[in-house]
């Protein structure tokens, strides 16, 4: 087939690669001239005036994400010399916290609570038997559960330092409105799927040399393979069995941006459409934009000599609130920069589910690394992805992936049991790449 992929994020350039080695000739369009979508390098400058390369949000991934590593060793990436390995661990400064040894599963996890510190017996045996009971029930649960409900057996300090910080990191989403399922779905695939499933996978390099470069590169070199970066696709025409867009006619058309974009095309496009596949285009154009979304800020900052006991570290939070004000501490995890390939003295500090403005979210954080890390430190960029991902909410009504014949839909929020991460955006690139004509 001849295919257009509109959008060169991590889900349509996951789609490319993989429509490319399906043997099918690829258009990969892009209205920005820089590929990645919301997982990319971005440059700053750091208080001494030295340039760094920073990325427009700290992420990490782990051992589960399999196709995400499988797609970065076809596109020539190493995973073992990108990505730092550690074991799960939520520890904080103060020693206190979870953290898992380098054992197969389950026996990581079942020694890493028998041996987290701070905690009472009372915390590590609801812990244990909430996982015993959770892997009973195949880690299945009412879709319309909640995490919070989900974990009301366990204590408070087990809530508060292990499931809400994995919950928040993974999900994005408050423990009280988060989806149980999906939960238990990361859970289960980390816990118990493929070995070292739990890993934390820091990047050592850029998120854009990370995949999204590779992947192009890849791309240009492959046979029937074309890059148009810069040019934006509006409207999507159906014509005699195909689909038409900027002058050109495709076989099958995957669109590969935000949802808020691809349901704005979509709803443009269904004008040009019959009335049968018009009303379906407007139906999922209706479930794409009843999404709501919760933002990530991640705020990098430097000190000469600034430096951290792991390269990740668990922070002590308070969510900003009304009444919080300036003792908020809203950071959940700092990450040491220095220890990760990048220059020494930068940390970068992530904030899911942040609410406020950016300077005010960056003042909390420096107060926050002063209080918890004793860091005098100097603001050098905050990055506010306002709509970094959809909120994870029970029984959300996700948008399908194929919206007509012919035209498909790709990213982390496409229908699926996965949250909106890396490894949900790659799986649904390749996804909408294998659907049968």
């Amino acid at each position: 087939m001849n295919v257009a992929i509109i959008g060169a994020g991590w889900a349509g350039l996951a789609a490319a690669v993989q429509a490319v080695t399906s043997g099918h000739e690829v258009t990969l369009f892009d209205a920005s001239r820089t590929a990645g979508g919301r997982a990319r390098a971005v440059p700053g400058v750091l208080p001494n005036g030295a340039e760094v390369t920073l990325d427009n949000g700290q992420h990490i991934l782990i051992g589960a994400y399999t196709e995400t590593l499988r797609l970065m060793r076809k596109v020539g990436v190493n995973p073992e010399q990108a990505l730092l390995r550690l074991p799960l661990n939520l520890r904080y400064p103060d020693g206190a916290g979870l953290k898992l040894p380098r054992w197969p599963a389950p026996l990581d996890a079942l020694c890493g609570i028998l041996m987290a510190r701070g905690w009472r017996l009372d915390d590590k045996l609801a812990l244990l038997r909430a996982a015993q009971a959770w892997r009973r029930a195949g880690f299945m649960c009412a879709p319309s559960t909640t995490v919070a409900q989900l974990c009301t057996t366990l204590t408070p300090r087990v809530r508060q330092e292990m499931i809400e910080p994995l919950c928040v990191s993974a999900l994005n989403t408050p423990g009280a409105e988060a989806s149980a399922q999906v939960f238990l779905r990361v859970l289960r695939d980390a816990l118990f799927g493929v070995r070292g499933g739990s890993n934390l996978l820091l990047p050592r390099i850029d998120l854009s040399q990370l995949f999204p470069q590779a992947a192009l590169n890849w791309l240009a070199l492959a046979k029937g393979s074309a890059i148009r970066l810069g040019e934006r696709v509006d409207v999507i025409e159906q014509r005699s069995g195909k689909w038409r867009l900027l002058g050109h006619s495709f076989d099958r058309v995957v669109l590969a941006t935000s949802s808020t974009d691809a349901a704005r095309i979509i709803d443009s496009s269904a004008q040009h459409a019959i009335e049968s596949v018009a009303t379906r285009m407007h139906q999922w154009a209706a479930v794409a934009r009843a999404l709501r979304f919760e933002a990530i800020t991640t705020v990098y900052a430097w000190a000469p000599s600034a430096a951290l006991p792991a390269p990740m570290l668990s922070l002590r939070c308070t969510p900003v609130t009304a009444t919080s004000g300036t003792t908020a501490a809203p950071a959940q995890f700092a990450f040491d920069r220095g220890q990760l390939g990048g220059p020494a003295g930068l940390l970068a500090f992530v904030v899911s589910a942040s609410q406020g403005q950016r300077t005010e979210l960056q003042a909390q954080v420096l107060r926050q690394a002063r209080a918890q890390l004793g860091l005098e430190l100097q603001a050098v960029q905050t990055i506010v992805e306002k709509r970094a991902t959809f909120a994870c909410t029970p029984a959300l009504a996700r948008p399908a992936m194929e919206v007509a014949a012919g035209l498909l839909a790709c990213g982390d929020y496409i229908l699926g049991p996965y949250p909106a991460t890396l490894e949900g955006a790659v799986r649904s690139g390749i996804g909408a790449a294998l659907v049968a004509p």
